[in-house]
């Protein structure tokens, strides 16, 4: 099987995390029920990783995950790393509750080896697969949600701490070859009035960084239900100043009136268009699929659309996952081949060239 060149149009990919399957949940448990021993967990995890990755390529997908598999949540697989945050106790009733942490003084600033691991991860995803990867992580300013901070007189100066740390192991992932990583701030939208200072937080995670950068900010996904209502208003036009080079939405479930936005600020960059609600089990129809990215190029040229799920598929039964994206891949071709006469892609696929999807417009984002 081969892969489509992701340079084409319409280029397919997840959020980040994929299905935790029953067996792997009951096993994350043992573990921190002391049943297991870390490397136990390892090498269980090295399996489910494999298994999600060949999952993504049959369904077409051109640009896949590591399913974020090795990570409990969105948080704790960070803030465990992260020196100078104090986590007392970390035996967890489920793998997946969150774990109390707090931050009584300054974070020291990164360096001297320390690292949080991410680059590791990375390599072996690299390993398992010929397909683009797109590598995500939590941002500095859902990070900070969920600590007691008892060091910052000013809680903004936590969030540029949490920044410093991730914009570290940013450098030391592109130097082991990631070169499309993605910020994700499910928490801000509970947040509106904080948009300015995550999107500086954002910038201080990207400096310096030589890789394509995405930012996926949605309406939280905790149970595969939203944690808050809206419309994207609020991340506008602070988000302009974002030096990144995609911006990946929820529409699936949203319903797309939040699409004008990108015409009204004249967003020149590309958007991760959310055509699938990951929070039902319905499978979309390719044609509901098409639909919906056929009304986005109302308002985002073609060249500039990535085609993705709302959110994470970690809630979603895998058989279920593998329907929708299915149809997403579906959906997505069917577009694509109404662009070019006679129903040519605009480009043939490249098997051998695989360079991440970088806006050469946005310079030095």
């Amino acid at each position: 099987m081969t892969a489509r060149n992701p340079s084409s149009l319409l280029p397919t990919t997840v959020v980040g995390s994929y299905p935790v399957p029953e067996w792997l949940e009951r096993l994350k448990t043992d573990y921190y029920q002391r049943r297991i021993s870390a490397q136990h967990l390892n090498e269980i995890h090295e399996v489910a990783i494999k298994a999600a990755l060949k999952d993504q390529e049959l369904t077409g997908l051109d640009i896949v995950s590591d399913g974020e598999l090795r990570r409990d949540n969105d948080i704790d697989y960070l803030l465990t790393r992260i020196p100078g945050v104090d986590i007392p106790h970390r035996a967890k009733t489920d793998y997946y509750d969150y774990y109390d942490a707090e931050v009584t003084r300054p974070l020291p600033e990164p360096g001297g080896g320390v690292g949080l691991g991410l680059a590791r991860d990375f390599a072996f995803t690299r390993e398992q697969t010929q397909w683009p990867i797109k590598f995500s992580f939590t941002g500095p300013f859902s990070l900070s949600r969920r600590i007691r901070n008892g060091a910052y007189t000013d809680p903004g100066d936590l969030v540029r701490a949490l920044a410093g740390w991730l914009n570290a192991e940013a450098r030391t992932l592109a130097a082991a070859g990631a070169d499309l990583l993605q910020i994700d701030e499910p928490f801000l939208a509970g947040y509106p009035e904080a948009a300015e200072l995550a999107i500086e937080a954002v910038n201080i995670v990207t400096a310096g960084v030589d890789a394509t950068w995405a930012l996926h900010v949605c309406y939280g996904n905790r149970y595969a239900r939203p944690l808050w209502e809206g419309h994207y208003d609020f991340l506008f036009p602070a988000v302009l100043a974002a030096r990144i080079d995609q911006l990946v939405l929820e529409f699936g479930r949203k319903g797309l009136d939040d699409l004008r936005l990108f015409q009204q600020y004249a967003w020149d960059r590309r958007v991760g268009l959310g055509v699938i609600d990951v929070k039902t089990a319905d499978v979309e129809s390719p044609d509901l699929v098409a639909s919906r990215i056929r009304r986005a190029l109302d308002f985002v040229p073609v060249e500039r659309l990535i085609i993705n799920p709302d959110c994470g598929l970690r809630h979603l039964p895998a058989d279920v996952a593998r329907a929708k994206l299915r149809a997403m891949v579906a959906g997505a071709a069917e577009v694509r081949g109404e662009q070019r006469p006679g129903g040519q892609d605009a480009a043939p696929p490249d098997h051998g060239n695989r360079a991440p999807i970088r806006n050469k417009a946005g310079t030095g984002r």
